[in-house]
């Protein structure tokens, strides 16, 4: 029995993305903290809802779109292309800060430990260095894992589920707030210093995509600054193809990748998506690589040279070396297969952990002691390892940025130390281009075991980190020893070329755990500045793709579930057809009568048992005997601005969409505005604010995702609400996101997720 005690109680009035008052007032309850939140995954939460990614069409917005004239919706366009550069440039400058301050710092840090290595190895005592390691790594990491778990907590882990939850409709507090872009670039330089199996990549989508809604609403609420610029683009509908700019020039500059970008933002990210839309996207990852690329090459002392167009740049492939033949294929079919099945065994194993995770360390406390022991428990296996290998190799024409030596003679370095004791960036451009015999086998295998655990337990960690760049070093490390022994067997045939294979094994790696295809394939393609090798990346990503969603589903759909959030998917459960409207709506309604007294709509929306945010609008008839009709919906945000400025009195100026596009995204709640008695009394009249043209379904309707479908969008990308009618026009019924998000596809069939407080 789930009682609302026993969850995290997360503030009851979260729909109302509550302002600072309001959110003291919570805190002030008391908290329960329970040892073992009682989480399972068959929950879907009541605190997430809707966005409206639909226009309300009342009169106040046709009026206002009427008196605008073609030199105005020029301006309009103007402004939006304006935005998308701006979005550009601002998300490439934030990704040189985070790859400069990551340099200097991880290099100081090598160096340091380097020294104390180099020193130790000929007096004894290499425990020393092992300590000031591990505790460098750890101090480090809590930094970084202290401004995540206390204070913004949706900046933890990459951002990218998150992101995809908004564009897919649905609020997620504070996801898009500068404070989280600030603790998000301050703890991805942390995480990534820290020597944590993470990469930086990751979370540049979500800054992108945090920089994108912030300039196009033209102000900062955290700053409490109104630059009253961009003032049209104050709605859910336009800040939502901004944010989507957004993710594809965080993909853009962090791989250099602006086809990769926009096919990014287009796969994993956005749920609506037009013609204009792609060329604005297109023009915004443009933008940011280049001035990326224009940033780093004048830090690197090259200005005129524009070598590094990305946060990672994979280095050149040769072309003449590095040719395929047709004897690869079914080699690279099969290396696509490993992929998807160890991509898909790194999920479940995730999915466990997670699990645990949310059950028993939901305390900022313990999260940051657990960030602590991976840290230091990543520099003590790296160290092991490093101090275990005997692989030894000539140090002369090597680009190894900290050789160490250890126990290798005068010359020579210790090769497992390139893999551990470097940025994981860094350690994937060598497993791709380092010379055939750089690599013992023995010393891929133990590093690819090792650093698949390392890099499962870092993930889901309360640190900003992305999984991207781990898991290519996983893969490029297996393929590169899958390429030596191809190598061995062939008796060192030209065409095993082990690098090749770390690329595939890469690609394969990557498809397996976050089953993108499309635009993985050009990523792929864009950062190694290579096409010969399109046909086959294609191939091994297909592969990973096929093969673990045959086991488990993808990373980020996985976190997308496990956070119980109301997500809705191109397309409906298959076996959902047999169901009708009536049998998802939810029941009884809350109707609002066309000319409402003021005192029933403020008893409305303060009753926190119901918490609704549309309410159909049904005609006010004297005659009780004769059925109220549907007239329109409206929404709570539309109620308290109306509400609030009646009680300022400015009711002798008509409301005009400026006053509600003043108030977005944060309307106060209904309890922060006093309504006198004799307010109470008064009447309003709803015409105006509500929506006179809202979806709605007859009941008997099938459950078919063509249903309620948005015409602008694909799928089941319906607005918040839709209305179910009886055959009289009469409101039987609403359908909402949660009605639709409950039944998902089981083991058994269909199952129908349990609604909880979480």
């Amino acid at each position: 029995q789930l009682t609302p005690s026993s969850f995290l109680r997360i503030g009851q009035l979260s729909n109302v993305d509550l302002n600072e008052d309001i959110r003291e007032l919570e805190t002030e309850l008391p908290r329960q903290h329970p040892n073992e939140i009682p989480h399972n995954e068959k929950l879907l939460s009541l605190k997430y809802e809707s966005l409206d990614y639909d226009n309300s069409e009342n009169q106040l917005f046709l009026e206002e779109e009427r008196r605008i004239n073609h030199t105005a919706f020029r301006t309009v366009e103007i402004k939006r292309w304006v935005i998308c550069a701006m979005i550009g440039i601002l998300t490439g400058l934030v990704a040189c800060f985070i790859d400069i301050v990551v340099e200097n710092l991880a290099g100081l840090k090598y160096r340091v430990v380097k020294g104390n290595i180099d020193k130790f190895t000929e007096k004894g005592g290499l425990s020393f260095s092992l300590l000031l390691w591990a505790t460098l790594n750890a101090s480090v990491v809590m930094v970084g894992s202290v401004i995540v778990a206390f204070i913004e907590p949706v900046a933890a882990g990459s951002g990218i589920p998150q992101i995809k939850c908004y564009l897919n409709g649905v609020k997620i507090p504070h996801v898009v707030r500068l404070k989280t872009l600030v603790i998000k670039v301050c703890g991805v330089i942390l995480s990534v210093v820290g020597g944590l199996a993470v990469g930086k990549e990751g979370p540049m989508i979500h800054s992108g995509a945090v920089i994108a809604a912030g300039i196009s609403q033209g102000r900062s609420t955290s700053l409490k600054r109104d630059f009253k610029i961009f003032e049209y683009f104050r709605r859910d509908t336009e800040k939502r193809d901004f944010v989507s700019a957004g993710a594809a020039a965080g993909v853009s500059a962090a791989f250099g990748a602006p086809v990769g970008g926009v096919l990014f933002s287009l796969e994993e990210g956005a749920s609506f998506w037009n013609q204009f839309l792609t060329w604005r996207i297109f023009f915004a990852s443009m933008i940011s690589t280049f001035t990326l690329n224009s940033v780093l090459s004048v830090y690197h002392g090259n200005a005129w040279d524009l070598s590094s167009p990305g946060l990672i740049n994979f280095g050149r492939f040769d072309t003449e070396k590095m040719g395929y033949t047709i004897q690869e294929i079914p080699i690279f079919i099969f290396m696509g297969v490993v992929g998807g099945i160890l991509g898909a065994l790194f999920n479940a194993l995730n999915y466990w952990l997670t699990m645990f995770r949310i059950r028993y360390i939901h305390r900022p406390c313990l999260q940051v002691v657990e960030a602590m022991l991976v840290a230091a428990v990543t520099a003590t296996v790296g160290f092991v390892m490093i101090y275990c290998s005997r692989d030894c190799q000539p140090i002369q024409g090597s680009s190894v940025a900290y050789p160490l030596q250890l126990f290798c003679a005068d010359g020579e370095y210790n090769s497992m130390a390139t893999a551990f004791f470097n940025t994981p960036e860094k350690s994937v451009v060598n497993l791709f281009h380092d010379p055939p015999g750089s690599y013992n086998p023995m010393t891929l295998g133990m590093f690819t075991l090792m650093y698949f655990f390392l890099a499962c337990w870092t993930y889901g960690l309360t640190v900003s980190a992305g999984v991207f760049i781990p898991s290519l070093l996983i893969g490029a490390a297996w393929g590169r020893l899958f390429g030596i022994s191809l190598s061995y067997l062939t008796k060192g045939s030209i065409w095993a070329d082990p690098g090749k294979y770390a690329l595939m094994g890469a690609a394969a790696q990557l498809g397996g755990i976050v089953r993108m295809t499309l635009s993985l394939t050009v990523i792929m393609m864009e950062a190694t500045g290579n096409v010969t090798y399109g046909f086959p990346i294609m191939l091994v990503l297909m592969t990973a793709k096929i093969v673990g969603d045959y086991f488990v589903e993808g990373l980020y759909d996985m976190h997308i579930q496990l956070q119980s959030v109301p997500f809705l998917h191109w397309e409906a459960p298959v076996t959902s057809h047999s169901l009708t409207a009536r049998e998802v709506m939810s029941t009884p309604v809350t109707c609002l009568r066309r000319i409402e007294r003021v005192g029933t709509v403020v008893d409305i929306l303060s009753d926190t048992s119901s918490n609704h945010n549309g309410f159909p609008v049904v005609e006010s008839n004297p005659d009780t005997t004769q059925v109220a009709g549907l007239r329109g919906l409206i929404l709570r945000s539309q109620l308290i601005g109306f509400v609030e400025r009646a009680n300022l009195s400015l009711v002798q100026r008509r409301l005009k969409p400026k006053d509600f596009r003043d108030a977005y995204p944060r309307f106060p709640p209904i309890q922060s505005i006093h309504v006198s008695q004799d307010e109470r009394e008064c009447m309003i009249d709803l015409s105006e604010f509500m929506n006179p043209s809202p979806y709605t379904v007859p009941q008997v309707m099938p459950g078919d995702p063509s249903a309620p479908q948005h015409p602008g969008g694909h799928g089941l990308c319906m607005p918040a609400w839709g209305c179910t009618l009886s055959l009289s026009r009469q409101v039987v019924g609403m359908v909402t996101r949660k009605d639709l998000a409950r039944y998902r596809l089981g083991k058994e069939g269909l199952e129908e997720l349990s609604l909880a407080q979480t």
